[in-house]
């Protein structure tokens, strides 16, 4: 089989990495970099350090409006198919280059098959929530990470080609987890102890955008330190950097801000906090699969399975919510359930893709 795989930003590639490294065991596969996301972290030493395939193709997209970016991918992504006529075309989450590289496989009438499919917010202001329907409805074969996402889909009429494999974020955990702990030194740089400090992370629009809402998440983490007495760190993503000088807001005391770190360091950071207080969706699962408690700064998730759990809470941007969940709650003392899979998703996917093709089933590396 020939698979091209369309990846936009480094969260894909890492979520990617445990599929490409089963499928380049047996099959042929050209992995596609939109260039969605700019990172300059994202040089050939990320990709040797955590054994993840560099792109084959790069298409240097960049930013731009929702509609410039998705048009200019779709151009640009038909180009590689017409040339490559791969016989799948794999595609992840819920990013721009999710959607146009699904759109452009289905006017060629290529196969699509979507890794993560079946997520859902109910949020349909944000664009994530339109990416990964109608990725989901153009998809061929629908890769699940829990059977609350197969359920999901199952509601809007999609059985065919849906498949539960777990999720591969917690394949890729189980690979890094460890490689983190050796290799990241980022507690020590920063003079922070095991479940010494919180963890944040403050990006999605309807924080940054919102100032009543950076205002009062900001005013909850200064209440937090005060009253718990661990500094809290924020790798400060450059969409907030550039609202809080807009607004003039300055860190409360014990609120740390720092640059963005790699994923290495930031598997360390999340593996020692004491809590988590995020609005990223993957790091309410990394989280859960650290046996971290988390608060999450949105006003839905759709990783219903982490609050179901009792490791989640979510509260939005309310100053008083963010603060009781942090200082008043009671967390669980035993271990999470493994609903996010048992770390072997990737063989699942390719042997999914195989007995697609007409492949005999064998088995995935």
């Amino acid at each position: 089989m020939k698979i091209v795989t369309v990846v936009g930003a480094r969260p894909q590639f890492i979520k990617a990495a445990p599929v490409s490294r089963a499928l380049r065991a047996r099959h042929s596969e050209v992995l596609v970099h939109t260039g969605q996301h700019y990172d300059a972290r994202m040089s050939d030493v990320f990709f040797a350090e955590l054994g993840i395939p560099l792109p084959d193709v790069n298409l240097g997209i960049g930013s731009g409006s929702h509609g410039q970016q998705t048009g200019r991918m779709l151009m640009a992504i038909e180009e590689v198919l017409l040339a490559e006529r791969p016989d799948w075309v794999l595609v992840y989450g819920d990013t721009n280059s999710t959607l146009a590289a699904a759109l452009a496989a289905v006017k060629l009438a290529a196969p699509v098959a979507h890794v993560e499919a079946g997520l859902r917010s109910f949020n349909r202001a944000m664009p994530e929530e339109h990416n990964r329907v109608l990725t989901d409805h153009c998809a061929d074969l629908l890769f699940c990470p829990t059977q609350t996402a197969v359920g999901l889909l199952a509601a809007e009429g999609l059985t065919a080609g849906v498949h539960l494999v777990g999720d591969v974020m917690v394949d890729a955990l189980r690979q890094h987890a460890n490689l983190a702990r050796q290799r990241s030194d980022v507690l020590a740089r920063l003079g922070l102890t095991p479940q010494g400090y919180l963890l944040a992370t403050v990006h999605r629009p309807y924080n940054t955008d919102l100032p009543d809402n950076l205002r009062s998440i900001f005013a909850a983490f200064g209440e937090i330190v005060a009253q718990g007495g661990r500094p809290l760190v924020l790798p400060l993503h450059p969409r907030t950097r550039g609202r809080l000088a807009e607004l003039g807001l300055t860190p409360p005391a014990g609120v740390a801000l720092i640059d963005p770190v790699g994923y290495l360091d930031m598997l360390a950071l999340e593996q020692d906090a004491a809590m988590i207080l995020t609005d990223s969706g993957g790091i309410q699962k990394e989280a859960y699969t650290f046996a971290v408690p988390c608060i999450t700064l949105r006003p839905e998730t759709e990783w219903v399975e982490t609050v179901q759990a009792g490791w989640n809470v979510v509260v939005g941007a309310d100053r008083a919510a963010i603060v009781q969940a942090a200082t008043q709650r009671r967390w669980p003392g035993e271990s999470p359930p493994p609903v996010f899979g048992d770390g072997q998703a990737a063989g699942r996917i390719v042997a999914a893709l195989e007995a697609a093709h007409g492949i005999p089933c064998g088995p995935a590396s």
